[in-house]
């Protein structure tokens, strides 16, 4: 029986079962109706509270990735007892799509284009796909990136082709309580450092960096813009603050407002903020055609949105980042960077570096086996 599970610390959901499966895109609107009506069907069939879980493409005219359970629960993350670590089978490979070379060549092409444009901002990403010497278990992978990442958004969520989506993300699209609405967007990154000092000096140079601050404003302001319309009251701090994980310092603004509607749901909420300037750049449309040009692959699911809305529309999105597609004995991950006119390609390539770092943590493949042979794909298209 397929398991869907969404952990955060204000509100987790476990789900079992399969009622209904929904792939109506999220672009133009017809997927809300549909939503609604597949919840309606649930109800009638005897399921007392219904809701939709699971995750919507970076590209919204791609089919979406929602399934409407037989079973859910909500519960309290603190309540649950640490996730036991299973045995994962051994790293033998993984190749970038694309490469270092080829990576650090659309950065500097990016930062070309900003001259000739109206683009300030583009976020480029890639893909590391890793090959594992067994299946790969979709429970040990989560169990391991529970264990070592308890804060975040945890999920695991089995998709339509078999493969299973799971993660463990920093970043809040959008909550919904009622007429009560948070966005929690992070721009501008730094590597965690070994050393207490380091770590701490990294944090404070990311607070002050003009580089990343301005990466940021271009994020909260589009969000600005998108909501202030909807909202009686929206409160959008003029500083960032730092948050951190494991791996990354991330510069943060806790957004919140009250809805002049409150019957518009956290999905039509979240897809209308989807894809933010922190996962796809500034102005929006201008850099979906940068990225297109750009990158060698389809981002699918990565860098989309993945949760879950109830009947009443109340519900919690994240952004889709720190994660993987798994299925067979290959994990596919993602990692992006937001580039701005004084990117610097070396340090935009260890920041996909080290956002990877939590995935592959949870994977052992911070330390290889002896056997493993990482490659590049450069001209992989």
């Amino acid at each position: 029986m397929a398991t869907s599970l969404f952990l955060s610390r204000h509100r987790s959901v476990r789900a079992s079962g399969v009622f209904e499966r929904i792939a109506t895109p999220a672009a133009g609107g017809a997927l809300h109706a549909e939503l609604a009506r597949a919840l309606l069907r649930a109800r009638d069939a005897g399921i007392a509270n219904p809701i939709a879980i699971g995750a919507i493409p970076f590209d919204t005219t791609q089919p979406a990735e929602l399934l409407v359970p037989e079973h859910s629960e909500f519960f309290n993350r603190d309540t649950l007892r640490p996730l036991a670590a299973l045995p994962l089978a051994p790293v033998v490979a993984s190749t970038s799509i694309p490469g270092e070379e080829r990576f650090k060549q659309g950065v500097r092409q990016a930062v070309a284009n900003f001259a000739h444009s109206d683009i300030r901002k583009a976020v480029l990403s890639r893909v590391l796909e890793v090959e594992l010497a067994g299946r790969a278990d979709p429970a040990a992978i989560f169990a391991s990136l529970a264990a070592q990442n308890p804060t975040g958004f945890q999920f695991r969520i089995p998709l339509s082709s078999g493969a299973e989506l799971v993660g463990v993300s920093p970043e809040l699209l959008l909550r919904k309580e009622g007429a009560h609405i948070v966005s929690n967007p992070l721009a501008g990154s730094a590597r965690r450092q070994p050393d207490a000092d380091s770590d701490a000096a990294a944090g404070g140079a990311l607070l002050q960096s003009p580089k990343d601050l301005r990466e940021h404003r271009y994020v909260t302001d589009d969000i600005r813009r998108l909501l202030a319309p909807l909202c009686a009251t929206l409160d959008v701090p003029e500083q960032p603050s730092l948050l951190s994980t494991n791996a990354m310092w991330h510069l943060s603004t806790r957004i919140e407002g009250t809805l002049r509607d409150p019957a518009q749901t956290s999905l039509q909420l979240a897809c209308h903020l989807h894809p933010t300037p922190a996962v796809c750049g500034y102005p929006t449309d201008l850099a979906r055609k940068l990225i297109d040009l750009v990158e060698p692959f389809d981002r699918g699911l990565f860098a989309g949105v993945v949760g879950w809305c109830d009947a009443d529309g109340n519900g919690e999105w994240a952004v889709t980042i720190r994660c993987g597609k798994v299925q067979g004995n290959t994990i596919r991950l993602f990692a992006g960077a937001g580039i701005v006119a004084d990117s610097c390609p070396d340090a935009e390539w260890a920041e996909t570096q080290g956002k990877l770092g939590t995935m592959l943590r949870a994977l052992g493949a911070a330390r290889p086996s002896a056997s493993a042979n990482v490659a590049t794909a450069a001209e992989a298209a």
